[in-house]
């Protein structure tokens, strides 16, 4: 077998280990081994592209290969390590930019070597040459769109722009006429490539991919990032067949199309049209009315949720964003715990955008060992809250709003959100009475079955299980161990 049949083995290999890498990551308790699968495909895809790259260029080249990756891979590892969980939303969307920034410089860099370099080269003539211009071009823009549409997504989702859409006159007609644009470029390069077509795309892509990204409000952030993947996925593919690279194609559309599945389910979630969210066209914010309190409100201490706790039978937890940033999965997974001995039945329920990024708050909740028998998704639980005691709403804001259910005009409108409000009591962790990340109050907090808990989530908890722990009738509730029929994930 020689070098080049070699790195052809290794990329279905490769490819194969990448399908088991998706597969694995669909469940919590197999998503370990999908990691692994990942990152092994990755590894055996490097070493096979590097050995068939051998063959072709030089000795230096490859040394220059070995040390970008070695600094590319030292930067990952360091950002990895000390990226928060609530900052990896921020940080996923980093990385499709440069995804998207790849698949441009590979672009142009093909339209250099083939077109001005060798404008007579004989390999590429014919329909090949116009396919190829074509390759080059819609790479081009798909890259360009990923890049900064990443781009406005990382700053929406790190706070430092408003997360307010933007609303230009006309937004969706400047969309669908970027777009036309794009297909007469493409087809006036295919038949006459040059240098300023190539420019006027590049532009063109970069304003529409700020444009899409920036017209969608914070709330359905969580959908962009989604959609974002499935952008990066698709340049990859489109780089993959400038460079002729089959693994490289396989593997874009594998992340295309599960990007693109994924936000199509979250979007099914939200009551959102899918095609709008390609197009950027919703996410539309609240009048700023909507922002103002609408009644008043009753606010609880950690000692009163603690009493309403220890009489309850059934109790369910909705996390959010915030308990991700007061990191409160710990201290909830003990309080879980403490409520479980006592005879208390806790489940959680998560809505499919809770977080800023799909399974957010199912990987915090694992972190801190939360069994995975008790994390329900809304579906299963929403009909469930009717008959519920005592619900914790910990740090979620708009996916227990009742304005999707009750309010036409709400920008959330018919997004199906946890019914939080049916269940006897509610009881809402939250620092302020400001409205949450879309923008829009919450008529929740000020319902007469709804008391607030102000403070930092994760303390507010720890005071609400020094308080159980005072009242526990005897050694053996706080003894800290787990029921037997009940194990925590490995």
């Amino acid at each position: 077998m020689n070098a080049s049949t070699a790195a052809q083995a290794a990329d279905i290999v490769a490819a194969l280990l990448f399908v088991f890498s998706l597969a694995g990551l669909s469940q919590h308790h197999t998503a370990r081994a999908g990691v692994a699968y990942g990152v092994a495909g990755m590894a055996l895809a490097l070493v096979a592209t590097v050995v068939v790259a051998g063959r072709s260029v030089s000795g230096e080249s490859i040394a220059l290969i070995a040390v970008a990756g070695a600094i590319g891979g030292a930067i990952g590892l360091w950002q990895a390590r000390r990226v928060e969980m609530t900052q990896m939303p921020e940080l996923i969307a980093v990385l499709h930019s440069l995804v998207g920034l790849a698949a441009v410089l590979i672009g142009w860099n093909s339209y250099l070597e083939v077109e001005a370099q060798h404008p007579g080269s004989t390999e590429l003539a014919g329909s090949l040459l116009r396919i190829h211009h074509a390759e080059v071009f819609i790479g081009i823009f798909i890259g360009a769109v990923t890049f900064t549409g990443s781009v406005i997504a990382f700053l929406k989702l790190s706070a430092r722009i408003k997360s307010r859409p933007l609303t230009l006159p006309g937004k969706n007609l400047l969309n669908v006429s970027a777009l036309c644009a794009f297909v007469t470029l493409t087809v006036w390069f295919t038949v006459s490539p040059n240098l300023a077509l190539m420019i006027a795309v590049t532009v063109l892509a970069l304003v529409l991919g700020w444009h899409l990204v920036a017209s969608i409000g914070g709330g359905d952030m969580p959908v962009v990032v989604s959609m974002l993947n499935s952008y990066s996925g698709w340049a990859a593919a489109a780089a993959g067949f400038l460079l002729d690279n089959n693994l490289l194609i396989v593997t874009g559309a594998l992340v295309g199309s599960s990007g693109a599945y994924l936000s199509y389910i979250m979007c099914r979630a939200m009551n959102r049209s899918f095609l709008s969210v390609i197009a950027g066209g919703f996410g539309v914010e609240a009048a700023p009315s909507g922002e103002q309190e609408q009644g008043e409100h009753q606010e609880i201490s950690a000692e009163d949720a603690a009493s309403a706790l220890a009489g309850a039978t059934q109790v369910i937890i909705t996390p959010g964003y915030g308990m991700a940033v007061a990191q409160a999965q710990h201290p909830v997974a003990e309080l879980t715990r403490r409520l479980r001995e006592r005879g208390v039945t806790v489940r959680f329920g998560v809505h499919p955008v809770a977080g800023r990024l799909p399974g957010h708050m199912n990987v915090l909740l694992a972190e801190a060992r939360v069994p995975y028998d008790v994390v329900l998704e809304m579906d299963e639980i929403n009909d469930d809250f009717a008959d519920t005691s005592v619900v914790l709403v910990i740090g979620a804001n708009d996916t227990v709003n009742p304005s999707a259910m009750d309010d036409p005009a709400s920008p959330i409108a018919g997004m199906p959100v946890l019914r939080v409000w049916e269940a006897e009591h509610v009881v809402v962790f939250k620092r302020s009475m400001a409205s949450g990340y879309a923008g829009v109050q919450n008529p929740l907090f000020f319902r007469e079955n709804s008391s607030m808990l102000f403070g930092d989530a994760k303390q507010s908890v720890e005071a609400i299980l020094r308080e159980l722990a005072a009242s526990d009738p005897g050694p053996a509730a706080g003894s800290g161990r787990r029921p037997a029929e009940q194990p925590a994930p490995a």
